[in-house]
């Protein structure tokens, strides 16, 4: 029962108690002062008209009109003449129903006129004895108006305490509910904190959970922490703070195996140190561990701007994987200006002791294949000397060439919906089931019987601004899919859109259009795309959440410090990097990083879903480690 209802009842109950004690005692109150007055009403009229007929003859008809004009007065109920003998000479008498009054008030609260008595004297003889009884009608009429005079008082007082009481409860539900909304959170893994309330009972329930919800966080951060100390020491660089090279192989191979999320195209650049032992004997170790790691950071600042990746192969190559950059020379003069820079932080020599290649790369290429050509490409620099940077080119068939070209087919293809999902399963290891269906988008290619994959058109379409329409038509696309009944399905989201207010707002109208297919509805943005914009995201998840979707991140791990952000957005999974998966069964560094991972994304309520597993192998170490679901080549 709720607090309002039980407050209604208590004060009904009150209320009621207090008006049947006061009736009752006002009424047996009154009707005793009623009684008195009657009493003393009657033997003053007794005595008047004794009075007043013991002056006039004492014939009948002068007696007679004499009780007459008292009794018609309509005040009596009866008034008798009796003789010293107590014989009745005279006698008017009235009776009849009161009008107002219920039967049954008149029986609970009886009154009592007692008779008044007066001598009649004849000389100094007696006449008679006179017998007045008042009516008491009007005494109960009386009674009963202050009955219910009473009644409404109590009745109203009662009504307007109790609408105090509701608002009062109103006021202190809204803390109270904030206190119950965080003991839910807390029960999901979403660490929350309250302000505190103006109510001194609930201010030390909301110190308390928001000390445990401070303690919890401490913990949580306390394991993040130390996984990414772990994932740091594993697959980081110790002194750059770069990939290392098995690292860099794994989310290089990743992207050449043929990921559609992932770009088909992109460069490769290398940068090698030429002289490098020969600037730590002229300078000591110290000062050339400084040197590389201002030369990491350049690559990572110039991996960072192109949304790509950087490594350190060894102790003088360094690496940058650049995704949808078919022509690297913008990242290229980037990164010379950076390390040209360095002669200004006191290494004038650095100049000219250092070369750069680049090659294109196309998904399907073999990894050893590409790191060869731009070994030779480097080789070639450095023989000629005098040149800084090699192409190792290679043709690649692009489906488009320019802007435009990509600009009118992705305008084409919203204008004209030529655009369709294709379908992946993600499947749980607990008994096996369906999770959901994930469904990128695929867009008509200048040829009529092909269909470009998102990581072709993407790219292009963040460039051109576009991203927010091909995601609302994903949306579109899947709303009328799940309309057929069909099983759940997942959407891939631009961490670009999310920057618009006005792409949250128009999602979140069309999903409340289909509200009852929500929870069947699975959203999820990149990593990249989710912390690069994570006040953005937070807004679309704080947006979206109560309408039932399930909200998730993709290709998860490379930014694992970050994972201390995600309890106070309500996601319920992330699928991680299939770079992290390549191989596991034969990677212990990575089974310990993703052991620990699932630990503590299952601590925030997080389920764990391994992404481009290829082999059965890598499948049953996901298992192992804790896994609740795998997608993949390995389902096909």
């Amino acid at each position: 029962m709720s607090l309002i209802r039980q407050l209604w009842l208590t004060i009904i109950a009150s209320t009621l108690i207090a008006f049947l004690g006061s009736f009752a005692i006002s009424l047996v109150t009154a009707r005793q002062y009623l009684e008195y007055q009657l009493a003393v009403k009657n033997n003053d009229n007794a005595a008047s008209l004794a009075l007043s007929m013991s002056q006039l003859d004492k014939d009948p008809v002068t007696t007679e009109l004499q009780i007459a004009a008292v009794f018609d007065s309509g005040q009596y109920s009866l008034v008798k003449l009796i003789s010293p003998t107590g014989k009745t000479l005279m006698e008017k008498q009235r009776s009849g129903a009161l009008a107002n009054v219920p039967a049954w008030f008149i029986h609970l609260f009886p009154i009592e006129s007692k008779p008044g008595y007066a001598q009649v004297s004849a000389g100094w003889k007696q006449f008679g004895t006179v017998e007045v009884v008042s009516s008491t009608q009007f005494a109960y009429g009386e009674l009963w108006r202050g009955g219910i005079k009473l009644a409404y008082l109590f009745f109203f007082s009662g009504l307007v305490v109790g609408l105090l009481g509701t608002a009062l409860l109103k006021r202190i539900k809204g803390p109270l509910h904030a206190v119950v909304e965080q003991a839910k959170a807390i029960g999901q893994r979403n660490f929350i904190h309250l302000p505190l309330p103006k109510v001194p009972e609930l201010r030390t329930v909301v110190k308390a959970l928001n000390a445990m919800v401070g303690s919890l966080q401490t913990l949580f951060n306390e394991q993040a922490k130390h996984l990414e100390e772990l994932r740091r020491e594993n697959l980081l660089d110790k002194l750059t703070g770069l990939a290392n090279r098995e690292n860099f192989l794994d989310q290089l191979n990743n992207v050449l195996r043929g990921n559609e999320d992932l770009p088909p195209t992109g460069s490769l650049v290398l940068l090698r140190i030429t002289n490098l032992l020969d600037i730590n004997r002229r300078h000591g170790r110290e000062a050339t561990d400084d040197l590389l790691r201002q030369v990491g950071t350049a690559l990572a600042a110039t991996a960072r701007d192109q949304h790509g990746a950087a490594a350190r192969l060894n102790g003088s190559d360094f690496i940058l994987l650049l995704p949808s950059v078919e022509d690297p020379e913008g990242a290229v003069k980037h990164l010379m200006g950076a390390l040209q820079a360095l002669g200004d932080t006191g290494w004038e020599d650095i100049s000219g002791t250092w070369h750069l290649s680049s090659c294109p790369y196309l998904q399907g290429q073999s990894a050893s294949h590409l790191l060869a050509r731009l070994d030779q490409a480097l080789a070639t620099a450095e023989w000629q000397q005098d040149e800084v940077w090699r192409r190792a080119d290679n043709p690649i068939d692009l489906p488009l060439t320019n802007h435009g070209e990509w600009k009118a087919l992705i305008e084409t293809a919203l204008r004209d919906k030529r655009a369709k999902l294709a379908e992946y399963p993600v499947q749980a290891f607990a008994g096996g089931q369906l999770l959901h269906l994930e469904c990128p988008l695929r867009l008509g290619a200048p040829t009529a019987d092909d269909w470009l994959v998102a990581g072709k058109f993407m790219p292009m379409a963040v460039r051109l601004g576009l991203t927010d329409q091909l995601d609302l038509l994903t949306l579109q696309l899947v709303l009328e899919r799940l309309t057929e009944e069909s099983p759940a399905m997942a959407i891939n989201l631009s961490g670009e859109s999310l920057r618009s207010p006005q792409f949250r707002e128009q999602f979140y109208k069309t999903l409340v259009n289909h509200k009852p297919l929500a929870p069947r509805l699975w959203i999820e943005i990149s990593e990249t795309g989710a912390f690069e914009n994570f006040l953005d995201f937070l807004a679309f998840c704080h947006l979206i959440r109560p309408l039932g979707c399930h909200l998730g991140i993709e290709h998860f791990g490379h930014r694992f410090s970050n994972i201390g952000q995600l309890y106070q957005t309500g996601l319920e999974y992330i699928k991680v990097d299939g770079s992290f998966i390549q191989d596991l069964d034969s990677k212990p560094g990575n089974q310990i990083f993703l052991k620990g991972l699932c630990g503590i994304a299952h601590g925030i309520g997080l389920q764990v879903i391994g992404e481009n597993t290829r082999t059965q192998a890598e499948m049953e170490w996901l298992e192992k480690l804790g896994f609740d679901g795998v997608t993949g080549p390995v389902l096909a």
